[in-house]
């Protein structure tokens, strides 16, 4: 186990399966708590990004979709829709402790060449300012050819983007399970007896479920970054991970420091 230390930049990444109901309404008590939370660890002079899904689930909510949409645009339109409620959602959680929230909307073009530079240097900069970004993938736009595809792989790129010490990626399971359901505490490499024990998510609002957190998880640590794997409706869970990312769900253990 390594040895204690200070984990002060992390990103946490919030799954669609938490903010949503089975009305697909947004629970609203969960984002509030999300944000005291982040509020306790900017407090203790920690910096955390938020990597957030919710924009279509938000979206078919308000356009009163029981399904999933299949089409492009469809998918692009409760985007554009839910994610102008989303930031509203955050905003209003974060002032009530007098933080600030910035909205990043993402494609995979923005991690090359200069793009990648200048998200780098904004992010930063929210940072040092003590701002919290909000970070989606830009889906209103995004296609085939420049989307990332799931906001689980978005979080990894987004940690090593940002040099973060810690990525903490919350869903509804506690964290990868064995083939008798029981948590595996820690990963120290991710092989393909690991990669077996994941299977997609069958939920109306969701896309990838541990499969492609198990890719996050490769991804982040084959960049130097320890990425936790745990339930999010656990009480204080973001602030026991920031503080002891072995105390809950699943570690995998970096590959480099």
């Amino acid at each position: 186990m390594q040895s204690q230390k200070r984990y002060k930049r992390v990103v946490v990444k919030i799954g669609s399966s938490l903010f949503a109901t089975d009305k697909f309404k947004l629970d609203t008590g969960l984002v509030n708590n999300i944000a005291k939370q982040i509020a306790d660890l900017i407090k203790q002079g920690k910096e955390v990004v938020v990597v957030s899904s919710g924009a279509i689930a938000l979206g078919m909510s308000i356009l009163k979709l029981t399904t999933r949409p299949k089409k492009l645009e469809q998918l692009q339109a409760a985007a554009a829709i839910g994610q102008h409620e989303l930031m509203h959602v955050y905003k209003l959680a974060l002032n009530k402790y007098k933080l600030n929230c910035a909205q990043l909307l993402l494609t995979w073009d923005d991690f090359l060449g200069s793009r990648y530079a200048n998200a780098k240097h904004t992010l930063d900069t929210l940072l040092k300012l003590k701002c919290v970004p909000i970070i989606n993938e830009n889906d209103t736009v995004a296609t085939e050819e420049i989307k990332l595809g799931d906001n689980d792989r978005l979080s990894a790129l987004v940690s090593i983007l940002v040099g973060a010490n810690l990525l903490i990626i919350l869903s509804d399971v506690e964290g990868l399970l064995d083939k008798n359901k029981k948590v595996i505490r820690q990963v120290n490499k991710i092989t393909h007896d690991i990669k077996s024990l994941a299977s997609p998510t069958s939920k109306n609002t969701c896309v990838g479920g541990m499969v492609t957190k198990i890719e996050a998880a490769r991804i982040a640590v084959e960049g130097g970054v320890l990425c936790v794997i745990a339930n999010g409706r656990k009480d204080k869970i973001i602030s026991q991970l920031s503080n002891n990312p072995y105390s809950q769900g699943t570690i995998f253990l970096p590959l480099k420091k």
